[in-house]
Protein backbone atom coordinates (compact mmCIF):
# COMPACT_ATOMS: atom_id res chain seq x y z
CA UNK A 1 0.00 0.00 0.00
CA UNK A 2 0.92 3.70 -0.27
CA UNK A 3 3.20 2.95 -3.21
CA UNK A 4 3.33 6.51 -4.55
CA UNK A 5 4.20 7.97 -1.15
CA UNK A 6 6.94 5.40 -0.65
CA UNK A 7 8.36 5.98 -4.11
CA UNK A 8 8.53 9.75 -3.61
CA UNK A 9 10.05 9.36 -0.15
CA UNK A 10 12.69 6.96 -1.40
CA UNK A 11 13.63 9.25 -4.29
CA UNK A 12 13.94 12.22 -1.92
CA UNK A 13 16.12 10.25 0.50
CA UNK A 14 18.45 9.00 -2.22
CA UNK A 15 18.81 12.49 -3.69
CA UNK A 16 19.67 13.97 -0.29
CA UNK A 17 22.03 11.08 0.46
CA UNK A 18 23.92 11.67 -2.78
CA UNK A 19 24.46 15.28 -1.69
CA UNK A 20 25.80 14.19 1.71
CA UNK A 21 22.84 15.54 3.66
CA UNK A 22 22.73 12.59 6.03
CA UNK A 23 26.24 13.06 7.38
CA UNK A 24 27.84 10.66 4.88
CA UNK A 25 26.78 9.20 1.55
CA UNK A 26 26.71 5.77 3.14
CA UNK A 27 25.26 7.04 6.43
CA UNK A 28 21.90 6.64 8.14
CA UNK A 29 21.78 9.94 10.04
CA UNK A 30 18.59 11.98 9.92
CA UNK A 31 15.09 10.89 8.94
CA UNK A 32 12.38 11.80 6.45
CA UNK A 33 8.61 11.40 6.50
CA UNK A 34 5.49 12.31 4.53
CA UNK A 35 1.89 12.57 5.75
CA UNK A 36 -0.62 10.40 3.90
CA UNK A 37 -3.45 12.55 2.51
CA UNK A 38 -6.77 11.98 4.24
CA UNK A 39 -5.40 9.49 6.76
CA UNK A 40 -3.80 9.79 10.18
CA UNK A 41 -0.79 7.85 8.92
CA UNK A 42 2.77 8.69 7.98
CA UNK A 43 5.40 7.03 5.79
CA UNK A 44 8.80 7.37 7.49
CA UNK A 45 12.33 6.04 7.10
CA UNK A 46 13.45 3.08 9.24
CA UNK A 47 15.94 3.35 12.05
CA UNK A 48 19.65 2.85 11.43
CA UNK A 49 19.56 1.81 7.77
CA UNK A 50 21.90 3.45 5.20
CA UNK A 51 19.87 5.47 2.73
CA UNK A 52 21.82 4.26 -0.30
CA UNK A 53 20.54 0.73 0.35
CA UNK A 54 16.91 1.54 1.11
CA UNK A 55 14.06 0.07 -0.93
CA UNK A 56 10.38 0.95 -0.90
CA UNK A 57 9.70 -2.20 1.10
CA UNK A 58 12.04 -0.99 3.86
CA UNK A 59 9.97 2.12 4.56
CA UNK A 60 7.64 2.21 7.54
CA UNK A 61 4.03 3.32 7.86
CA UNK A 62 2.88 4.41 11.33
CA UNK A 63 -0.29 5.95 12.70
CA UNK A 64 -0.42 9.10 14.83
CA UNK A 65 -0.10 6.99 17.97
CA UNK A 66 3.23 5.67 16.62
CA UNK A 67 1.88 2.19 15.99
CA UNK A 68 3.59 0.44 13.08
CA UNK A 69 1.15 -0.37 10.27
CA UNK A 70 3.60 -1.50 7.58
CA UNK A 71 7.31 -2.21 7.24
CA UNK A 72 9.67 -4.94 8.41
CA UNK A 73 11.94 -2.58 10.39
CA UNK A 74 11.62 -0.30 13.37
CA UNK A 75 10.70 3.25 12.34
CA UNK A 76 13.09 6.12 13.03
CA UNK A 77 13.87 6.81 16.67
CA UNK A 78 12.62 10.34 16.01
CA UNK A 79 9.21 9.26 14.76
CA UNK A 80 7.52 10.98 17.72
CA UNK A 81 9.17 14.25 16.70
CA UNK A 82 7.76 13.98 13.17
CA UNK A 83 4.29 13.20 14.47
CA UNK A 84 4.43 16.19 16.81
CA UNK A 85 5.32 18.47 13.90
CA UNK A 86 2.25 17.26 11.99
CA UNK A 87 0.03 17.79 15.05
CA UNK A 88 1.29 21.31 15.74
CA UNK A 89 1.69 22.54 12.16
CA UNK A 90 -1.36 21.57 10.13
CA UNK A 91 0.10 23.24 7.04
CA UNK A 92 2.93 20.66 7.02
CA UNK A 93 2.76 17.39 5.06
CA UNK A 94 6.47 16.45 4.97
CA UNK A 95 9.38 16.56 7.41
CA UNK A 96 13.06 16.31 6.46
CA UNK A 97 15.67 16.02 9.21
CA UNK A 98 19.24 16.15 7.94
CA UNK A 99 22.84 16.36 9.12
CA UNK A 100 23.86 18.64 6.24
CA UNK A 101 27.32 20.21 6.64
CA UNK A 102 26.97 23.99 6.49
CA UNK A 103 23.69 24.16 8.38
CA UNK A 104 25.33 21.95 11.01
CA UNK A 105 28.12 24.53 11.38
CA UNK A 106 25.60 27.03 12.69
CA UNK A 107 23.91 24.31 14.76
CA UNK A 108 27.15 23.80 16.70
CA UNK A 109 27.78 27.54 16.86
CA UNK A 110 24.27 27.92 18.27
CA UNK A 111 23.89 30.81 15.84
CA UNK A 112 20.65 31.67 13.96
CA UNK A 113 20.90 32.52 10.27
CA UNK A 114 19.34 35.88 9.34
CA UNK A 115 17.42 36.69 6.16
CA UNK A 116 20.12 37.36 3.57
CA UNK A 117 18.13 36.94 0.35
CA UNK A 118 14.58 37.49 -0.83
CA UNK A 119 14.30 33.81 -1.80
CA UNK A 120 15.11 32.77 1.78
CA UNK A 121 12.58 35.09 3.40
CA UNK A 122 9.86 34.06 0.96
CA UNK A 123 10.59 30.33 1.29
CA UNK A 124 12.10 29.60 4.70
CA UNK A 125 11.25 32.62 6.84
CA UNK A 126 12.85 35.78 8.26
CA UNK A 127 15.31 33.86 10.48
CA UNK A 128 16.45 30.26 10.79
CA UNK A 129 16.23 29.79 14.55
CA UNK A 130 18.12 27.32 16.72
CA UNK A 131 16.24 24.61 18.62
CA UNK A 132 17.98 24.04 22.01
CA UNK A 133 19.91 20.79 22.34
CA UNK A 134 18.43 17.58 23.67
CA UNK A 135 19.33 13.94 23.06
CA UNK A 136 18.12 12.44 19.78
CA UNK A 137 14.75 10.75 20.13
CA UNK A 138 14.14 12.18 23.59
CA UNK A 139 10.91 13.82 24.81
CA UNK A 140 13.01 16.89 25.59
CA UNK A 141 14.04 17.29 21.95
CA UNK A 142 10.44 16.88 20.85
CA UNK A 143 9.35 19.60 23.28
CA UNK A 144 12.16 21.91 22.17
CA UNK A 145 11.19 21.57 18.51
CA UNK A 146 7.50 22.12 19.23
CA UNK A 147 8.37 25.29 21.17
CA UNK A 148 9.74 26.85 17.95
CA UNK A 149 7.00 25.82 15.51
CA UNK A 150 4.75 28.79 16.21
CA UNK A 151 7.07 31.06 14.22
CA UNK A 152 5.69 29.24 11.13
CA UNK A 153 9.11 29.03 9.47
CA UNK A 154 10.05 26.14 7.21
CA UNK A 155 13.58 25.49 8.51
CA UNK A 156 15.22 25.14 11.92
CA UNK A 157 18.71 24.43 13.21
CA UNK A 158 18.94 21.74 15.89
CA UNK A 159 21.72 22.62 18.30
CA UNK A 160 24.66 20.18 18.09
CA UNK A 161 22.54 17.96 15.89
CA UNK A 162 21.56 19.11 12.40
CA UNK A 163 18.65 20.73 10.58
CA UNK A 164 14.89 20.33 10.26
CA UNK A 165 13.01 21.35 7.11
CA UNK A 166 9.24 21.10 6.76
CA UNK A 167 6.79 21.86 3.96
CA UNK A 168 3.39 21.47 2.41
CA UNK A 169 4.84 18.80 0.09
CA UNK A 170 7.87 16.56 0.23
CA UNK A 171 9.53 18.22 -2.75
CA UNK A 172 9.11 21.59 -1.01
CA UNK A 173 10.66 20.33 2.23
CA UNK A 174 13.63 19.00 0.24
CA UNK A 175 13.90 22.31 -1.61
CA UNK A 176 13.96 24.19 1.70
CA UNK A 177 16.73 21.92 3.01
CA UNK A 178 18.79 22.64 -0.10
CA UNK A 179 18.12 26.39 0.14
CA UNK A 180 19.11 26.31 3.81
CA UNK A 181 22.43 24.70 2.89
CA UNK A 182 23.04 27.37 0.25
CA UNK A 183 22.41 30.29 2.59
CA UNK A 184 24.37 28.64 5.42
CA UNK A 185 27.39 28.17 3.13
CA UNK A 186 27.21 31.78 1.95
CA UNK A 187 26.76 33.12 5.48
CA UNK A 188 29.74 31.10 6.71
CA UNK A 189 31.98 32.36 3.93
CA UNK A 190 30.79 35.95 4.44
CA UNK A 191 31.57 35.74 8.16
CA UNK A 192 35.01 34.34 7.35
CA UNK A 193 35.72 37.43 5.26
CA UNK A 194 35.64 39.46 8.45
CA UNK A 195 33.54 42.25 6.96
CA UNK A 196 30.08 43.53 7.94
CA UNK A 197 27.21 41.30 6.83
CA UNK A 198 24.43 42.89 4.81
CA UNK A 199 21.00 41.52 5.76
CA UNK A 200 17.62 42.36 4.24
CA UNK A 201 16.36 45.68 5.58
CA UNK A 202 13.23 45.88 7.70
CA UNK A 203 10.36 45.40 6.99
CA UNK A 204 11.20 43.37 3.87
CA UNK A 205 11.67 39.93 5.55
CA UNK A 206 8.35 40.06 7.40
CA UNK A 207 6.52 41.44 4.36
CA UNK A 208 7.81 38.61 2.18
CA UNK A 209 7.02 36.10 4.90
CA UNK A 210 3.40 37.18 4.75
CA UNK A 211 3.21 35.41 1.39
CA UNK A 212 4.44 32.24 3.12
CA UNK A 213 1.86 32.32 5.90
CA UNK A 214 -0.91 33.01 3.39
CA UNK A 215 -0.04 29.77 1.59
CA UNK A 216 0.06 27.94 4.93
CA UNK A 217 -3.38 29.25 5.82
CA UNK A 218 -4.67 28.11 2.42
CA UNK A 219 -3.39 24.58 3.06
CA UNK A 220 -5.01 24.48 6.50
CA UNK A 221 -8.29 25.69 4.98
CA UNK A 222 -8.04 22.99 2.29
CA UNK A 223 -7.67 20.31 4.97
CA UNK A 224 -10.61 21.74 6.90
CA UNK A 225 -12.78 21.50 3.77
CA UNK A 226 -11.79 17.86 3.30
CA UNK A 227 -12.68 17.08 6.92
CA UNK A 228 -16.06 18.78 6.58
CA UNK A 229 -16.93 16.48 3.67
CA UNK A 230 -16.22 13.30 5.61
Amino acid sequence: MYTQYKRELLEACQSLAEQGYFGAQSGSGGNVSVLIEGEDRVVITPSGMPYVNLTEDDLCVVDMEQRRIEGPHEPSVETALHLSVYRHRRDVNAVVHTHQPYASVFAVLNEPIPALFDEVAISIGPTVEVVPYALSGSPELLANVVSKLDNRNHCYLMQNHGALSIGVRLDKAVQYAELLEKVAAIYWRALAAGKPISVLPDPIPQALFGLVTAKQDAEIARKDRLLSKE
